[in-house]
């Protein structure tokens, strides 16, 4: 049953089979693509966006179809403009709530007020701004943003519903005032909210658990699991071991081609980071063979919807270097299917890929 699990969900999450015709279908069928390092994120969303380059995905934050904010987990995602203010509604208040880290940032309320009257006025104009300026009109103001002050100012505005992220500016983000730079939406009840970002989830990320869901939206169990009870008659479901599994009745596994297949997942891909236990993706024991310890913290290399190793790259010229770490041999079908996914990186990236001779985890290290 494990197989099926990764089958669903390589199909739901569409790297594999039909995929997204343009960036904000892709987001808006997610409900929020993790997005806090943005390069790996376009290329998450490249994965499942038909003929999707870099300079594609990117273009569409300027078109303002796809806006970076702070909707779930205290945590940057993409979200759709017509979905970000009933989001964070929804979440905002147990993130604000629970941030301890703004505490010892010696961050209140009062600085917080002072902060909020002095972006507002910076970013009254409606054009973008670097970051590096408005941690500069807060410095100037006496709002101190040493350290990691100011990130967590800004992210706190930006749960606040005062700002969000706009276009990059060089290599630089910038941040706009959500409501000079999204139209108002359809408002939503906390109820019609609650269903909405739990149908999202169920139907895009599916099969997946009742306690995955908790894990990814970050809201209170409560209320995470009225969410699923009020969406139940749309999902189906099964029964694994002890666990219910909830998911689109419409995903179809049955006409996909049993060939390998190879995938180069970014940093946090949904895939991999949307659910609370991996286990159908990567043993446990995998996270021995990575020095961080946990395998969330790397670039997975995917045959087949499982993780087989992890990978890098070095960006050149006219070429993008993929270095490669196994955790297992690769069979001559699957290093065909690995090098198809690297030319398929390269074209995103509009370079040419090259692959650097494969390593190897510590011979140390050993599989169970």
């Amino acid at each position: 049953m494990t197989s099926l699990i990764v089958l669903r969900r390589l199909t739901t999450q569409r790297l594999i089979g039909p995929q997204f015709a343009t960036p904000a279908d892709a987001v808006s069928f997610f409900g929020a693509v993790q997005g806090q390092d943005l390069l790996p994120a376009m290329w998450a969303l490249g994965l499942r966006v038909r003929d999707a380059t870099e300079a594609l995905i990117e273009q569409a934050t300027f078109d303002r179809q796809l806006v970076r904010t702070w909707p779930l987990r205290n945590t940057v995602h993409f979200v759709a403009p017509a979905d970000i203010r009933w989001m964070l509604e929804l979440s905002a208040p147990r993130a604000l709530k629970e941030n301890a880290r703004q505490r010892e940032l010696g961050l209140d309320e009062a600085t917080f007020a002072q902060a909020r009257r002095i972006i507002d006025h910076a970013l009254r104009d409606g054009q973008p701004q670097p970051r590096q300026v408005l941690r500069q009109a807060l410095d100037d103001a006496g709002v101190s943003t040493e350290g990691q002050r100011g990130i967590h100012i800004l992210g706190r505005l930006a749960q606040e519903g005062l700002i969000c992220m706009g276009p990059r500016a060089g290599k630089q983000p910038t941040f706009v005032l959500i409501d000079a730079w999204i139209p108002p939406a359809k408002p939503l009840t906390r109820d019609e909210a609650l269903a909405e970002l739990a149908r999202r989830y169920f139907i895009s990320h599916g099969p997946a658990t009742i306690q995955d869901y908790i894990w990814w939206c970050g809201l209170a169990a409560a209320e995470a699991r009225a969410g699923l009870e009020m969406v139940k008659s749309q999902l189906a479901h099964e029964t694994i071991g002890k666990q219910v599994y909830w998911f689109d009745p419409a995903t179809n596994v049955g006409d996909i081609a049993p060939s390998p297949v190879a995938h180069l997942l970014p940093f946090l891909d949904e895939y991999v980071v949307a659910y609370k236990d991996r286990g159908a993706i990567a043993p446990p024991a995998y996270n021995k063979l990575v020095d961080s310890g946990n395998i969330i913290f790397h670039q997975p290399i995917l045959i087949e919807g499982r993780m087989v190793g992890i990978w890098t790259r070095k960006l050149n010229k006219d070429s993008v270097v993929i270095s490669t770490q196994y955790f297992r041999p690769l069979a001559a079908d699957e290093e065909d299917a690995l090098r198809a996914a690297g030319q398929r990186y390269g074209t995103f990236l509009g370079l040419t890929a090259e692959f650097a001779p494969p390593q190897f985890v510590d011979s140390s290290r050993s599989l169970p």
